[in-house]
């Protein structure tokens, strides 16, 4: 009797050590949040990641993908920080990093705070410019600061790149915009500007030169580009003037180019994966050290170059720094901030 219980035992002790030892994310689904509708860049790049980053976390899980699209992320960013369990298997696979000047204006409607999400890693930083109907009056923004009624430009909220961009020029260079705000995605902006409703879109220079319609616009020459926000002409848009040297022409004083660091801020986040605060500290190195072997892997590699995608990641670590900076600013420059952006 003895004899045949000693050997039940070590299987069932084995067995409950199997079961305690098995990784977490064994048999799970994780649920990753777009908050634009499918086709939109961010709906394309955080597709990808999954594809295949689930074979580097430890149990393999399975993802879905639910698009959140509203408000320019918003919608998705709240959700994600006040709904969203912090147990690692519920993330957003890409965002618009410009969320945090929604936080900084202290607009009601923000539920987050973003210096307080799980940053997991960021495929690539994104310098943005602005495209303008060729066949507009609008050639340059000399063109801009002196026209009769200004351009429509299309955004999808308030906060993202396609409406602080134009309310900085014209802050700091004098050049009006009109900004028609309420698109749901990107590619609904761009459908607008083949409509005639709005001219311009200011984005990402990967988005532009990384998918359609935009090739084909290049080669018909429907659009031109106006201006580019890094500090050096990017060599695809050698002939678009950048932020910078428009601010060195324009003679922008100083407290002008202060507002435009902080604006331009966001590129350096490109397009972040991040998850609610709160996941637990080991679940968050797991997902951190799965981005960045996704980030290496062959495969992935090469589904980036067919896709002609940017990529400089940036590691959570990183991102987690920069939020914390991006979210500390002096009361001088948040008042400027809301009386720029309108709050």
């Amino acid at each position: 009797m003895k004899r045949a219980f000693f050997p039940f035992l070590c299987l069932l002790l084995w067995s409950f050590d199997s079961h305690a030892q098995a990784p977490f994310y064994q048999g799970k689904t994780m649920r990753i949040i777009v908050g634009t509708p499918p086709g939109n860049l961010y709906d394309l790049w955080a597709r990808l990641i999954v594809a295949h980053m689930g074979k580097h976390i430890p149990g393999n899980p399975d993802f879905i993908v639910q698009n959140m699209p509203g408000a320019g992320h918003v919608v998705a960013a709240n959700h994600l920080f006040s709904i969203a369990k912090p147990d690692g298997l519920t993330l957003i696979g890409s965002i618009i990093p410009s969320l945090y000047l929604n936080q900084l204006l202290g607009r009601k409607e923000i539920q987050f705070d973003w210096a307080k999400f799980s940053w997991i890693g960021s495929p690539a930083r994104g310098d943005h410019q602005m495209y303008m109907r060729a066949d507009t009056p609008y050639k340059t923004i000399e063109d801009i600061r002196t026209a009769k009624e200004p351009p429509k430009c299309g955004a999808t909220g308030t906060t993202g790149p396609d409406s602080y961009l134009p309310k900085l020029l014209q802050e700091i260079l004098g050049a009006k915009f009109s900004i028609v705000t309420g698109y749901p995605g990107g590619t609904d902006i761009d459908l607008g500007v083949e409509r005639g409703e709005v001219h311009c879109r200011a984005f990402t220079i990967e988005a532009f030169f990384g998918r359609e319609p935009y090739t084909t616009w290049r080669k018909k020459g429907f659009v031109r580009n106006l201006f580019q926000t890094g500090e050096k002409r990017d060599p695809r848009l050698a002939d678009t003037p950048t932020v910078f040297e428009l601010m060195d022409q324009y003679k922008t004083p100083e407290a002008g180019r202060r507002l435009a660091a902080v604006l331009l801020a966001a590129g350096s986040m490109g397009r972040p994966m991040l998850g609610p605060p709160g996941v637990p500290v080991e679940r968050l190195k797991i997902l951190r050290e799965a981005f960045r072997k996704t980030m290496s892997d062959p495969q992935f590699q090469a589904e980036l170059k067919k896709r002609n995608y940017e990529f400089e990641p940036v590691s959570g670590e990183e991102l987690e720094g920069m939020a914390k900076e991006i979210t500390s600013q002096p009361p001088e420059i948040l008042a400027r901030l809301k009386k720029v952006l309108g709050n």
